[in-house]
């Protein structure tokens, strides 16, 4: 057995690990000596969809797996479900020292880029610097900021997976086939599909590349071999999350990501199954906009930054000089310093560190890596452009498999984060081992001029740029002057700073070639340089404002309406705030018509389109002319909205007295030939005493007479379990205000299996018997009850072949 150097095979590694947790303790000071969280809105909106699940857990111990919060009811698969993975779950506890979350995704990114770049033979006081990059990227803390804690989670084990595949082709396949599997397992396990799709986009091109290096060295059956190893590992790794994947690809076919049952709408603007064009491609880069990976005001920045704000910017002294405050102050919502064309955005920065040393990597790395390395980030440029290079991106929507499900195209981008630390850091390592010779000086040159003569000309050249997004041509001249040159200023001040970081990493490797630094004090340094970099960019975007005590639960303190609402004591009614729909507040004490969330069922989604939405405006016009009579509202009424809310006070509820509640029987019943008639009818109808039912999917109720004195009314309510008594002289058809979901949702009549319809677009109906039922709804999917215990069984397969292939790892490094 070799004796081990300390020095220089343990030291960097405890340096290392040390760095990274000191740097997140540092950048995330006020959540450890501030008593302080992060202040997320995306989480604060799940954490209102996602209490009725979690109040449930609490108290029985189970799992709702539906939840009536939001949207008139959902599966709760992608709110609040916890499955069997407990070891994947303790595996990440102890991978990130137990940190809390989410920032402990940071530190996983760290680790995570550190391990790939060892495994591409980068040492590790480089290695440190590269983690830096990728950890600290802007993409990561803006993410972070925004509350997508699921995509920086999954964006974190991205490299982990790269090195596992890698290591299993080049140095040791049982260790790479259980970090493989690990990393793998890890990665789906924070459900973040768009993220693990480009992933796989990454790995695939590094197959293609390696084969082909592979057939070129007569390797190609060693690396059949290896890839048939991989994918065992991956089957894995699927198994640990295969009830995840089963209950999500089963509600894809039904939410938003699945196809619209309407021909009305099916056009060129829609995928065969997925989402509109319009709406994936919503945020795009402009062709240009990548260029913020290198200098991050190139667009002017965060379109969240208004330059009103700052006091020495020129459009903040022009309107001052209007002396007209209503006018300035309408003005001052023009202000923003981002001229782009995307709704919302913030730049994701690479570094310029890194951008220089990508072109460092392009000139010395292996050819090999250096043609994945490239492709890869030219992907996730071209696939980050969306509608700017439709000719691409709309191939790649209509024709690649899976890729139409998701939308938010710039965080393609991810790959490019990614393969530009890595190609760097694997060609700096590269020059080194050559040393400075004329060719290697004459090719570093060659990568400080194309870096840094890039900062210089939009330097240069900054004044050329428009600065100007679509429909700010028609304010004044003398506004818009004063707008461009604060943008242009901002532009600027970035590429000379970007130019400078340039300049200071050039040195330090330069000095360490002319042996004027030694390589602890060069890498030393490099890492410095890229954490100031980085830590000074992120800070723009994240900040004080992103932190709230540790007890502020304010955003869900209860309202003045809330207390009135919640002296009904009736099991189960809605709630319809009518100040916003897509707003999961109302969801955290009620059930709502509204709610917060990407993925919500399609058929409800076309819903609102047709005939809610209208409904609602319609009524908000009633209301603020003083009409308060509700009758007309057949949808809100048969959504049994009983509580109409506009604001926090108690004043600001009306109770829906025309509310149509939990189930009612209807008289007549109206037939359509598809779901185009059907979602036609149901916006006219009178809907308390008819109901429409789609033909063409559902055999027609038989022998259906209606009782004026029947009745029917919910007694006792859980999320998957409801139960009703009903009453009547004659057989009946009995619509729900519940949402039909076709899988998983079993009736009872009496004990008696019975057969659910769905009703009025969107609503189930049962054909119920004369006399008194008690009928029951129970939903227990087995895409989760099978999926959960698959998922159990894998992951402890997992656990046991990732401790043996580290045994053997072990075992054989002592035989050497």
């Amino acid at each position: 057995m070799k004796n081990i150097n300390f020095s220089k095979q343990v030291l960097p590694h405890i340096v290392a690990i040390l760095s990274f947790l000191v740097i997140t303790i540092l950048f995330f000071n006020p959540i450890f000596f501030g008593n302080k969280n992060l202040d997320q809105h995306d989480i604060l909106q799940w954490k209102g969809g996602a209490q009725e699940s979690i109040e449930f857990r609490e108290k029985t111990g189970e799992e709702a797996l539906w939840t009536n919060s939001m949207f008139g009811g959902m599966p709760a698969y992608l709110v609040n479900v916890e499955w069997n993975d407990g070891i994947i779950s303790g595996i990440k506890k102890a991978l990130s020292l137990f940190l809390p979350h989410p920032i402990k995704n940071i530190f996983l990114a760290f680790l995570s880029c550190y391990i790939l770049l060892l495994v591409f033979r980068v040492r590790p006081y480089l290695a440190i610097a590269g983690a830096i990059a990728f950890g600290l990227s802007s993409f990561m803390i803006i993410g972070l900021g925004a509350g997508h804690n699921a995509r920086i989670g999954a964006i974190a084990y991205m490299p982990l997976v790269l090195a596992g595949i890698h290591l299993t082709f080049t140095k040791n396949r049982i260790l790479g086939f259980g970090l493989t599997a690990t990393a793998l397992a890890l990665e789906l396990r924070e459900n973040h599909l768009q993220i693990t799709y480009y992933l796989l986009l990454m790995v695939i091109i590094y197959g293609i590349v390696m084969f082909a290096d592979a057939i070129k060295k007569g390797e190609a059956v060693g690396f059949i071999k290896n890839s048939a190893l991989l994918i065992v590992a991956a089957i894995i790794a699927l198994g640990t999350f295969f009830g995840k994947f089963w209950t999500t690809y089963e509600y894809s076919q039904y939410s938003m990501r699945g196809k619209s049952e309407l021909t009305t709408t099916s056009n060129t603007n829609e995928g065969a199954s997925g989402l509109k064009k319009d709406y994936a491609f919503q945020y795009s880069n402009g062709i240009l906009e990548p260029i913020t990976l290198m200098i991050p005001n190139f667009y002017g920045g965060a379109s969240s930054n208004y330059l009103v704000q700052d006091e020495d910017s020129e459009v903040l002294k022009a309107l001052q000089r209007t002396g007209d405050s209503k006018a300035a102050n309408q003005l001052a919502r023009y202000t923003s310093a981002y001229w782009g064309n995307q709704p919302l955005t913030a730049p994701y920065y690479a570094g310029a560190v890194i951008c220089f040393l990508f072109i460092v990597g392009i000139i010395f790395a292996d050819k090999k890596y250096t043609l994945w390395l490239v492709i890869a980030a030219l992907l996730g440029i071209m696939l980050s452009w969306g509608d700017s290079f439709k000719a691409f991106n709309y191939f790649m929507f209509d024709y690649f498999p899976g890729y139409n499900k998701f939308r938010s195209v710039t965080f393609a981008l991810i790959i490019t984060l990614l393969a530009f630390p890595l190609l760097g850091f694997i060609g700096l390592e590269k020059l080194i081992e050559k040393g400075l010779t004329k060719e290697t000086q004459k090719k570093l040159f060659i990568a400080l001029g194309t870096s840094a003569g890039v900062c210089l000309l939009v330097a240069l050249f900054a004044g050329m740029a428009s600065f100007t997004k679509d429909g700010e041509t028609q304010l004044p001249g003398w506004f818009l002057n004063a707008l461009q040159e604060d943008r242009k200023g901002l532009m600027r001040g970035d590429a000379l700073r970007s130019l400078l970081f340039i300049l200071i990493a050039f040195a330090l490797v330069f000095m360490h070639l002319k042996k004027k630094i030694t390589f602890p004090v060069m890498a030393g340094i490099l890492s410095l340089v890229t954490l100031i970099d980085h830590w000074a960019i992120d800070k723009r975007y994240f900040g004080e404002d992103n932190y709230k005590r540790v007890r502020d639960n304010s955003f869900f303190a209860m309202t003045e309406a809330d207390k009135e609402i919640k002296k009904d004591k009736d099991p189960s009614y809605r709630v319809y705030n009518l100040t916003s729909y897509t707003e999961a507040r109302t969801s955290y004490y009620h059930q709502s018509l509204g709610g917060y969330h990407g993925a919500k069922l399609r058929r409800y989604q076309d819903l609102y389109d047709h005939c809610l939405g209208p409904e609602t405006s319609e009524l908000i016009q009633n209301l603020q002319a003083g009409n308060i009579d509700l009758s007309g509202y057949g949808i809100i009424n048969m959504l049994n909205a009983r509580y109409l809310t506009f604001g926090p006070s108690k004043t600001s509820i009306i109770r829906n007295n025309e509310a149509l509640g939990n189930a009612w029987f209807v008289s007549s019943v109206e037939t359509a030939k598809n779901p185009d008639e059907e979602l036609q009818k149901i916006c006219t109808i009178d809907t308390r005493h008819t109901a429409v039912v789609d033909a063409s999917k559902f055999s027609l109720p038989k022998n259906i007479t209606y009782d004026s004195s029947s009745s029917i009314k919910l007694t006792q309510y859980e999320p998957n379990h409801l139960i009703y008594e009903s009453n009547s002289s004659t057989d009946g058809l009995a619509v729900f205000s519940e949402i039909y979901y076709p899988i998983g949702w079993t009736a009872t009549i009496n004990g008696q299996p019975a057969n659910i319809l769905r009703a009025n677009f969107v609503l189930r109906a049962l054909e119920v018997p004369k006399g008194k039922h008690k009928i029951e709804f129970i939903f227990a999917p087995k895409s989760y009850s099978i999926g959960n215990t698959a998922t159990m069984i894998s992951s402890i397969i997992l656990l046991l072949l990732a401790l043996g292939s580290i045994g053997w790892s072990l075992k054989n490094h002592k035989k050497d």
